[in-house]
């Protein structure tokens, strides 16, 4: 029987590993080394970056690296890739497609994005129009995509397409890998309020997808799909932060280091804020931890809810606290950033962007109804629909 893995044996390999293997060398091969042993995402399985051994080990390893000075995946530049395809593929996809996948997305070498929303299927998700025809051994992809970021800059995407428009329509969606080099993909960036795009419309157009890119069963989209947006609710409002990390320890320093602006109105104010920043990390500590025993389930819509209200109350505040100095804006120039940034950006550039966290991985209209449902076991919601071919639903 092997040994169980424990904190001090993963302390040894991670030694082992740096013992031959330069942190100052070639940082992709490095990172690819890293994966290959095991020493990626730990609770993966060995042979996919991973040892099997418990996710709770892994700030551990990070931790030994980071120590060594060793290079990191840039996280931050692929977290569509990290959060919400790696643990789907994991979970959906056939061998062949975790050995293709999962190494160059964890090394960073391969970003990913998402093709899910479109216009006029965001919140009702089903109801999307996006086909997939089957063409002997290929699939034929026409349709548009909106509020796909880094869209510009992935090599793979996620995406659901409709197969079978005659069934009802959370029964005929089937989940693919698309290309985004494949001809027929069209990338056109959408400028937000900030004055950048970090997001994107993506049209579709005969894209051809081989088979052993579909993920899961024909028709089977909707229930992974279900998989990855659990991931990716916690992978937004659930990331491991210290105590005062995020926007909370942005507020507090200004307070801290600003005597000029503690206008005693706003105190109380302020220690509202503290604590329910630290009510929220607290619960994103113990999602993360139901995580690391198993798939996580719909809690992690309310870390994800309560996440996107507190980001935008507290931007909100910081403006108040520096009353016209918060108005200013550092550029309108367009740009299209390859990470979202909230720590070295202007006060005005948080507000604005913060609108965007009760939108993106789920309004949070839908998450209420989520909690409302799935959590605290309210009646659902009428839905009418739900039993009516797609193909017969009003367009």
């Amino acid at each position: 029987m092997a040994e169980p893995v424990t904190a001090e044996s993963l302390r040894k390999l991670v030694a082992g590993f740096l013992a031959d293997h330069d942190p100052r060398g070639d940082r992709l091969e490095f990172l690819r080394a890293r994966y290959d042993a095991g020493l990626a995402w730990i609770h993966y399985p060995v042979g996919h970056g991973g040892l099997g051994a418990p996710r709770a080990l892994q700030p551990v390893v990070d931790a030994e690296f980071v120590a060594a000075g060793a290079p990191d995946n840039n996280a931050r530049r692929n977290g569509i890739g990290l959060g919400m395809a790696a643990p789907t593929i994991l979970r959906h996809g056939t061998d062949a497609q975790k050995r293709r996948f999962l190494r160059p997305l964890w090394t960073g070498e391969e970003v990913w994005c998402q093709l899910f929303s479109e216009p006029g299927a965001g919140s009702d998700l089903a109801t999307l129009r996006t086909r997939a025809v089957r063409d002997g051994d290929d699939w034929v992809i026409d349709g548009q995509k909106v509020w796909t970021s880094l869209a510009h800059i992935a090599r793979w995407a996620i995406l659901i397409a409709r197969t079978d428009p005659t069934v009802p329509k959370h029964q005929g969606i089937t989940y693919f890998v698309c290309d985004m080099t494949a001809p027929g993909v069209e990338v056109r960036p959408l400028r937000q309020a900030t004055g950048e795009a970090e997001f994107n419309e993506v049209f579709l157009t005969g894209v051809r997808l081989s088979d052993d890119l579909r993920l899961d069963a024909v028709g089977n989209g909707w229930r992974v799909a279900m998989s990855t947006l659990m991931n990716e609710r916690v992978a937004i409002g659930g990331g491991a932060v210290p105590r005062e990390g995020g926007m909370i320890g942005v507020l507090t320093q200004e307070w801290r280091e600003r005597p000029e602006l503690r206008v005693p109105a706003l105190h109380d104010e302020l220690l509202k804020y503290w604590v329910r920043a630290e009510a929220a990390r607290l619960s994103a500590a113990r999602i993360r931890q139901q995580l690391a025993v198993g798939e996580v389930g719909p809690e992690g819509s309310a870390v994800k809810l309560s996440f996107a209200t507190l980001n935008q109350q507290m931007t909100g505040f910081e403006l108040e606290l520096l009353a016209g100095e918060g108005l200013l804006h550092d550029t309108w120039e367009m740009k299209r950033p390859e990470a979202v940034d909230f720590t070295d950006r202007t006060p005005s550039y948080r507000y604005l962007r913060a609108k965007g966290n009760s939108i993106e991985g789920g309004t949070s209209e839908i998450l209420r109804n989520i909690i409302a449902e799935r959590v605290l076991g309210l009646p659902a919601e009428p839905r009418s629909d739900k039993d009516i071919p797609w193909k017969d639903l009003p367009k």
